[in-house]
């Protein structure tokens, strides 16, 4: 988060922003949204759970160990949590690709080699778009949440590839705190993060429609389009995608109007998925 700086001015001072997510992740937007001005309300929307098909997740997961895949596809540091939480690690020969730099941090912690990373487009599409594919053979291990979209293995299969998905775990909804619904209403929360598709889902099925003049933020261009299919406005957009440059879209959205922010006057504009 280092790459967003705080002023004296404080361009949050005194608003609220809804942080969907807990865990580091959320205590450190947290942290940043601070210093700021803002006053952060951590609210998970979202959590994980095993995967139902424990059997099918194990087998794929020791035939990684093995050495019969070639590469692992990783788009979540949720996933790294599955592999080290089971005692997985890929064999040596089997080389890994993470879908953005979070997720390629997490690996690392881990102690796991990282061999690609898409360095402009820190999503499947990006992955699809950078990834050298013509270098890439062999099979292709692509462990995900259980409602992830066929993006990436369609891509790569559509590009004559064997990628397998395997359900490392399931994303389920987190019942939002009565808090929330009432710091919405009264005013005292003024933006919204979105950092997924399944947490916009979630905020449209337990708080929309939301109030008028609470600005909502997403993640990335993916997000926003899955924001507005789930019938949310869309203000803000983070021009990478990532916790920093979400919070930037704030600020600097917040700076540019020289106040606390209040309502911008349209949506941000509208994107499809074909140019995602």
């Amino acid at each position: 988060m280092s790459d967003v700086r705080a002023t004296s001015e404080k361009p949050l001072k005194g608003v609220g922003v809804l942080v969907p997510r807990g865990g580091k992740w959320g205590d450190s937007v947290a942290a940043t949204l601070r210093g700021y001005g803002a006053q952060p309300v951590i609210a998970p929307l979202i959590n994980f759970a095993p995967s139902e098909n424990a059997h099918d997740l194990m087998v794929a997961l020791l035939r990684l160990e093995a050495g019969d895949y070639d590469w692992l596809v990783v788009t979540s540091a949720t996933t790294v949590d599955v592999l080290m939480g089971n005692s997985i690690r890929p064999a040596p020969t089997t080389r890994v690709a993470a879908v953005g730099e979070t997720t390629a941090a997490a690996l690392g912690l881990a102690g796991i080699r990282v061999d690609f990373v898409p360095e402009n487009d820190n999503s499947a599409r990006g992955l699809l778009k950078e990834w050298p594919l013509d270098q890439v053979q062999g099979r292709i291990l692509v462990p995900q949440s259980d409602i992830a979209e066929p993006t990436l293995v369609a891509g790569l299969a559509e590009r004559g590839l064997d990628a397998e998905f395997v359900a490392a775990y399931r994303t389920v909804g987190v019942a939002v705190d009565d808090r929330v619904r009432s710091d919405l209403q009264d005013g005292s929360i003024g933006v919204v993060l979105i950092t997924s598709g399944s947490v916009a889902r979630q905020i449209a099925a337990q708080l929309a429609p939301l109030p008028d003049g609470v600005v909502v933020a997403c993640i990335g261009p993916r997000t926003a389009f899955d924001a507005r299919a789930a019938g949310l406005p869309v203000h803000l957009i983070a021009e990478t995608r990532s916790a920093a440059g979400l919070v930037a879209a704030v600020v600097e959205h917040a700076s540019s109007i020289g106040s606390p922010l209040t309502d911008p006057t349209r949506d941000a504009g509208s994107t499809s998925p074909e140019s995602l």
